[in-house]
């Protein structure tokens, strides 16, 4: 089992100077400075499902491992010009699985199906619909070009070839090209895990008793969402009240559980922002003023060699930080490839002027082929979150957008959530 080196304290150190970090300047840094954490370990093909390739992974055997047919048919050797053709059949025929025992000499047929391995001699097939049997003889029209309706050894994959590479989420179709290659287990990375927590003397437990001023954990139930549809392992560690020494003690029980940890609230400056305290204390914090809308505090750091995302405690702010910002850095740090949401250009069905300097998230869903955003920017508004199916990126600069302008709508999907 190979295991990488641990994140340096000052990984998420910005240069200096910097006061407000741009979105795209945020990504590259976490994008440059973060590196796999997870071991590599061996799984079978059923367990490999959303896992990630720790290295690149060759054929065992060609696809298809030898010459075969891809239609129902007459199999001969060699094409045939224009004209009329009748051919002597050879007793017998191929069949997937039950190959013809023996070669096929030259001006003779043999019946092949779909497939079958196809006989020494044989390289041209004709289709059934195109021939006429008595069954000692087959005749057809050409012209017919050799190698017409058959399927070359290793056309698809040849023994040796590289079919799946280091970094990559399998799926579905990655295991038949595995299982169709002869493998049997795959080299993945072990499973990201992932602690969240909650920090907060006004938060409690949905279904609890909640007194003046309290209001219910909204952020856990979304986190260990988004983390489970993400691919990874999340460790629920609960609530943490405004008790440094009782985050402290919560932040060793993640670290020692989990490769990241990510947190909501108390990542700002004020008097209760513990996370941010204990992360400075220990000489590993870095507090991102990323010019975003939702978003902006974002406090990332290192906690007995693990990091930490210090998300915002707004709801709405914390989905968007984690799917811009933790979901492309999370998958680094399990060994997969840096990914960038994938947007499409489309007709707004809104009116909005937005000044320049940051960056901004609307909530949005499509109807009729165009971006609808909800009625309200309010950060607060988690029936938002419901409502929409993704959201629309609106760049830096200033923009005066109206009814059927071009904007950029990222799906939820795109993220990976």
């Amino acid at each position: 089992m190979i295991t990488p080196p641990p994140l340096r304290n000052d990984c998420f150190a910005l240069p200096a100077g910097v006061d407000w970090t741009p979105v795209d300047e945020a990504l590259s840094l976490l994008q440059r400075r973060l590196s796999a954490v997870t071991s590599e370990e061996t799984v079978p093909l059923d367990q490999a499902l959303g896992r990630v390739i720790a290295r690149d992974v060759a054929a065992e055997r060609s696809n298809p491992p030898q010459p075969n047919t891809a239609v129902d048919g007459y199999g001969f050797g060699g094409g045939v010009a224009e004209g009329t053709y009748t051919l002597p059949l050879m007793p017998g025929r191929a069949a997937a699985g039950v190959p013809f025992g023996g070669p096929v000499p030259a001006g003779k047929a043999v019946r092949v199906l779909t497939g079958a391995a196809l006989p020494d001699g044989v390289d041209t097939v004709v289709l059934d619909e195109d021939t006429t049997t008595d069954g000692q003889h087959v005749a057809f029209h050409g012209p017919l070009k050799q190698g017409a309706n058959t399927r070359k050894a290793g056309e698809d994959a040849a023994r040796g070839d590289v079919i799946l590479t280091a970094g990559r989420v399998l799926t579905p179709a990655d295991l038949a090209l595995a299982a169709a290659t002869g493998l049997a287990q795959l080299p993945v990375r072990e499973r990201l895990r992932v602690a969240v927590l909650s920090t907060g003397d006004e938060i409690v437990e949905p279904g609890a008793s909640a007194g003046p001023g309290q209001i219910f954990d909204a952020n856990r139930p979304l986190l260990l969402a988004m983390l489970h549809r993400m691919g990874f392992e999340a460790h629920d560690m609960g609530r943490v009240p405004d008790d440094r020494e009782r985050l402290r003690e919560t932040l060793d029980r993640a670290a020692g559980q989990c490769h990241a940890i990510l947190t909501s609230g108390g990542a700002s400056a004020g008097d209760e922002d513990h996370v941010s305290a204990l992360l400075r204390d220990a000489g590993a914090m870095q507090e991102w003023r990323v010019a975003v809308k939702p978003g902006r505090p974002l406090a990332l750091g290192i906690w007995q060699g693990t990091p930490v995302f210090g998300l915002p405690g707004n709801p709405v702010a914390a989905m968007v930080c984690t799917a811009v910002f933790a979901s492309p850095a999370l998958h680094l740090l399990a060994g997969a490839h840096w990914t960038n949401p994938v947007g499409f250009d489309i007709p707004a069905a809104f009116e909005k002027n937005k000044k320049a300097g940051r960056r901004e998230f609307l909530r949005a869903r499509v109807r009729d082929g165009r971006a609808e955003v909800f009625k309200s920017e309010g950060s607060g508004r988690i029936s938002g979150l419901s409502w929409a199916d993704g959201l629309v990126e609106l760049g830096d600069e200033a923009c005066d957008i109206r009814t059927g302008d071009t904007v950029r709508y990222i799906p939820w999907s795109s993220f990976g959530i």
